[in-house]
């Protein structure tokens, strides 16, 4: 049975409070932390930059998966690798040499991810698969928290997975958006091995953490 890994968004989190908020993370099981970078120009919100990543690194010592939904963000693959970033993950729409981008992550020393949105084909991303550690399939379109997801990228996910299973890869297949106790089940039974969460993890039965965690892993 394989492993299943939760990645909490830490965008659902209180961003007064986001060391507490990390470290309560951690305690509860947490895998690793999901940080959103967002940039208001090629997803329509701003959230935080490489000075927060590394003001936050300091309170867990959890890998950070940071999900860069950024353009141009070749420039600043760099600036997040050295705040702190352990799996950085871009979109092909925002570089101009998808190739350059994952040598240059790797030349860092990070993991590679490549996200695909909702209506990304995955051929654009095929021949890359064998360089890349993870690929994330957005379950929404990106740019907010709390939206409804998408049963439509199941069929995407059961690709990516038999794409892996037929050439023998071992890259991670992570989901994210609206992920919740009614869906987590068929993400994974669909292929996937890591799920992120916000609203979920932060919010349902009352706030109670480690359930949540626990209830995504095991649901």
């Amino acid at each position: 049975m394989k492993k299943i890994l939760i990645s909490p968004s830490i965008l659902s989190g209180d961003f007064s409070q986001l060391g507490n908020e990390i470290k309560k993370l951690e305690k509860a099981g947490a895998d690793m932390i999901h940080v959103d970078v967002m940039d208001g120009h090629f997803v329509p919100n701003l959230t935080i930059g490489p000075p927060v990543i590394k003001s936050l690194r300091k309170h867990t010592n959890l890998p950070f998966d940071v999900h860069l939904m950024i353009s141009p963000v070749h420039r600043y693959i760099k600036n997040f690798a050295e705040a702190g970033s352990d799996i950085i993950t871009i979109h092909p729409e925002a570089t101009d040499n998808l190739d350059e981008s994952i040598n240059l992550i790797k030349s860092l020393g990070k993991k590679v991810g490549v996200s695909l949105n909702p209506n990304t084909p995955i051929n654009i991303i095929e021949d890359f698969l064998s360089k890349i550690d993870l690929v994330l399939i957005m379950s929404v379109n990106p740019g907010f928290g709390g939206q409804k997801f998408m049963p439509e990228v199941l069929e995407k996910i059961k690709k990516i997975n038999e794409i892996k299973i037929k050439k023998n890869m071992t890259f991670d297949i992570e989901v994210d958006g609206g992920i919740n106790f009614d869906n987590s089940k068929s993400v994974i039974e669909a292929g996937a091995n890591i799920l992120v969460s916000g609203t979920t993890i932060f919010y349902d039965n009352k706030g109670d953490i480690k359930k949540n965690i626990d209830t995504l892993k095991t649901n």
